[in-house]
């Protein structure tokens, strides 16, 4: 999105009201399965807190909000107390996360896909498809990024469980690979594979689901 995301506003208004709702959205579904997991593997300090919602105030907070606005890039955090967590307890909540954005990644576009079927007509809801590939495009992006090996990032705790060294890394060292990381993200033409590799993914959920809906129509029309 880039520092000129704001500049759409005036722009392009769709764009920008439907990015920032579909962020919003998905990283607090993403927040959301955080806390669930936890929950479920024993460690309410999520759900104690308020984070079992779907809230942007709770999931996000007001900081991460105002950067989405202005920059079209947002987070969410919530609380975990892997003290209550066994290892595999700690990168199954990780893990949940990207995994309820892959989710939403493909929900979206099999919702895409029914609203482009020639039953529509020749254009069909073409403004509400092109609302869920975005969708799509935005969660494999998430899914991606969230999964990646770094530290502060959900792949970190879930690549540790299995390359034990991970685990032995200092505070410093994180940060300072996170620190790293996210210098390479944007400021370097690193960042662009992320979308190139999410886009991969949300267009084969689509030809995918494509050749499913071709199946049954010839499977109807047999």
């Amino acid at each position: 999105m880039g520092s000129m995301f704001i500049s759409y506003l005036t722009q392009d208004p769709w764009f920008y009201f439907t990015w920032v709702l579909i962020v919003i959205f998905s990283i607090c579904v993403h927040e959301f399965a955080h806390a669930w997991m936890a929950l479920k593997l024993g460690d309410p300090t999520a759900a104690d807190r308020g984070h079992l919602s779907l809230n942007p105030l709770v999931q996000m907070g007001p900081t991460s909000m105002v950067v989405l606005g202005l920059f079209g890039i947002a987070w969410g955090a919530v609380p975990v107390n892997v003290g209550r967590l066994t290892r595999r307890g700690d990168a199954a909540v990780s893990v949940a996360g990207p995994s309820a954005n892959l989710i939403l990644a493909v929900l979206a576009a099999l919702i895409a896909t029914i609203l482009g079927l020639p039953v529509w007509g020749a254009e069909g809801p073409e403004m509400a498809a092109q609302f869920f590939r975005f969708a799509g495009l935005a969660n494999a992006v998430l899914f991606l990024l969230n999964m990646l090996p770094v530290p502060m990032l959900d792949g970190w705790a879930v690549f540790s469980l299995f390359v034990p060294p991970m685990r032995t890394v200092s505070a410093e060292v994180s940060q300072a690979l996170t620190m790293i990381f996210f210098m390479l993200i944007f400021m370097t033409p690193a960042g662009s594979l992320l979308w190139r590799y999410g886009g991969m993914i949300a267009e084969t959920l689509l030809v995918g689901w494509g050749q499913v809906f071709s199946v049954i129509v010839v499977g109807f029309g047999g």
